[in-house]
């Protein structure tokens, strides 16, 4: 797995260290005027070559910036014809995620982690790959089981060795693109945690995927000690809602 390179969090820097052409583009688009610097405590793992276009796993550690109150991850892949792949408010979960991702061709894939001081903190690492994914249809689309199962959600948990829980959440969903000819934009939109003991309406931490997050996802978030998870609430961008109680 390839790791996120940048510099020191004590020497803020500026400098995109992948060495894109779009990273002034996507930065002006997606972080707007809000300070931003390329940190080392913002880990990205990924493979440095992806056999998968279509499944290529990340995971992002922004744990090193808990203290200083983690807002908004936001995932972003440069060379993908739709750049933004996933945002995750984790409330009171850990800024850690774990998920996978279609690409078009060979990119930079990054996080972007919002603190609540408004500053932006950017890792990533580069992912080599024969392309195509963003383009492909899903496998779910063109099978006449997709209907009976979409949105069936999985979502289980196993113990942490520090006290708190890791949770691995399964949803059925074909997350089409809209760029397969003929076949319209049809993906998750947001999935709301919910814990034990929660008010109505709130959520421990909230995952709003979009068109790159590989069919049929698979997420795992941790939870640190103290705060139980009890369930999953969510809709897909055509209205369909999905819910699952957590399995032991």
């Amino acid at each position: 797995m390839a790791t996120s390179t940048a510099t020191r969090p004590e020497n803020p820097n500026t400098t995109d260290p992948l060495n894109s052409p779009r990273w002034d583009e996507l930065r002006r688009a997606w972080l707007g005027d809000a300070p931003a610097e390329f940190d080392s405590r913002v880990q990205v793992q990924a493979p440095a070559m992806a056999e998968d276009a279509l499944n290529v796993p990340v995971r992002v550690d922004a744990s090193r910036l808990r203290g200083q109150g983690v807002e908004e991850i936001l995932i972003l892949a440069d060379f993908n014809p739709i750049v933004r792949a996933l945002s995750y408010s984790p409330g009171s979960a850990e800024p850690v995620l774990g998920f996978r991702l279609k690409l078009q061709q060979s990119s930079p894939v990054r996080a972007a982690v919002r603190t609540a001081d408004g500053r932006w903190h950017v890792g990533g690492t580069w992912v080599a790959t024969t392309g195509g994914g963003c383009t492909l249809p899903s496998t779910g689309s063109g099978s006449p089981e997709w209907q009976r199962q979409l949105n069936h959600t999985e979502l289980r948990a196993w113990p942490r060795v520090d006290g708190g829980q890791r949770l691995k959440l399964r949803i059925v969903h074909p997350m089409d693109t809209g760029l397969a000819d003929g076949i319209p934009a049809f993906h998750l939109e947001e999935i709301s945690l919910l814990g034990q003991g929660t008010p109505a309406g709130a959520a421990l931490a909230v995952l709003r995927p979009y068109e790159p997050v590989a069919e049929n996802p698979v997420f795992t978030l941790d939870l640190p000690a103290g705060v139980v998870a009890s369930g999953v609430s969510g809709r897909d961008n055509n209205g369909n809602r999905l819910t699952a109680e957590l399995r032991p």
